[in-house]
């Protein structure tokens, strides 16, 4: 064989190796850009797809718009709208970081034969393990102790630093679920009451497993509790869920916690709630919008803690919602059954 065919024999193969191991495309924020999925996980999504950048995209005005298969939603940095998905006529599955899929139009990208998926279950103890930490920091004033110790001018602990004992507490829960359910598990080591309102009563078995009294309305939940934890899905039922109303009928000595949504909570009752002293402190994880303004009334009150929602906001759990997403991906370039589909 001579060198010539020899050559174009190897070049031959390595094109037809080329094609065969081409990985799907896929398109993202850029990974390490602001709203992006961190760049230490770049490798494992590299290993199964081609990374088409958004913005990049944007700029070149639709590149490989062909060859794309499907849409990773990291935040909201990435509009899946109607404009998008027109422009991606290959598109199989709009994968979703998370479980909140409130900010996809689910209908309209099923409209196009897409399907949506999302990351269940892998949030569920680490949002659980932060609505127990904004309890605590809470309730024990961490936050305020910490700046204590940055700019003290005395050594004298104020009155106003007493906190209150969350052991032997009585958390009210709003949303039952998985999450709500790890919460009250953790709060039994703490030996609290445990009261829970949900639209449907957990089995009475489950119910003696972690010490729960069912709530049969929402006002006997909320006069009752020391602690308020809503952990509901964001919906056209509970858009506002919790406003002045159910504020006046808290305790004076309560605390509130939300780790749903922000937009579950009327914030602007909450100001007036917080001014008016009807509750005694707030810590937040979800605002509207988020993060909020720095001058927003929220973050002038000594006794609120916010967060810029850092529910799921921790390594393992953000490999496990990444490896989600790329097992629902590849199950939708590969024609399966996404493991995690949201239907509408």
């Amino acid at each position: 064989m001579t060198s010539r065919l020899i050559e174009r024999t190897f070049s031959l193969r390595s094109t037809a190796t080329q094609v065969v191991m081409e990985k799907p495309y896929i398109l993202a924020t850029t990974l390490g850009a602001p709203g992006g999925i961190y760049e230490c996980f770049a490798p494992f999504i590299e290993k199964h797809f081609t990374i088409v950048p958004y913005e990049r995209f944007v700029q070149s005005k639709g590149h490989s718009a062909d060859k794309i298969q499907a849409v990773f939603v990291w935040g909201k940095t990435l509009k899946v709208d109607q404009n998008l998905l027109q422009s991606l006529p290959n598109l199989k599955a709009v994968v979703n970081g998370g479980v909140g899929v409130d900010h996809l139009d689910i209908p309209l990208i099923n409209s196009f034969g897409v399907k949506v998926s999302n990351t269940p279950h892998v949030v569920d103890n680490a949002t659980a393990d932060i609505g127990m930490s904004l309890m605590l920091a809470s309730a024990r004033k961490i936050v305020e102790g910490h700046i204590f110790s940055k700019s003290r001018e005395s050594d004298d602990f104020p009155e106003s630093s007493l906190g209150t004992d969350v052991s032997g507490g009585t958390l009210g829960i709003i949303g039952m679920g998985r999450i709500g359910y790890k919460i009250a598990q953790r709060a039994q080591g703490f030996e609290m009451k445990i009261l829970y309102h949900n639209r449907n009563r957990r089995p009475e078995s489950e119910e003696r497993a972690v010490g729960a009294t069912y709530c049969t309305s929402l006002k006997e939940l909320l006069e009752r509790s020391d602690f308020v934890m809503v952990v509901v899905n964001l919906s056209p039922q509970t858009h506002k869920l919790i406003g002045a109303k159910e504020f006046a009928m808290m305790k004076p000595n309560s605390i509130f916690i939300n780790i749903s949504r922000g937009l579950v909570v009327d914030q602007d009752a909450l100001v007036d709630a917080l001014k008016a002293k009807i509750i005694r402190a707030a810590a937040l994880d979800v605002t509207y919008p988020e993060p909020l303004p720095r001058n927003h009334p929220l973050l002038s009150f000594p006794n609120v803690i916010v967060l810029p929602h850092l529910g799921t906001h921790t390594m393992e759990t953000t490999q496990i919602m990444v490896e989600r997403m790329v097992t629902n991906a590849l199950a939708a370039v590969t024609g399966g059954q996404l493991p995690d589909e949201v239907k509408a």
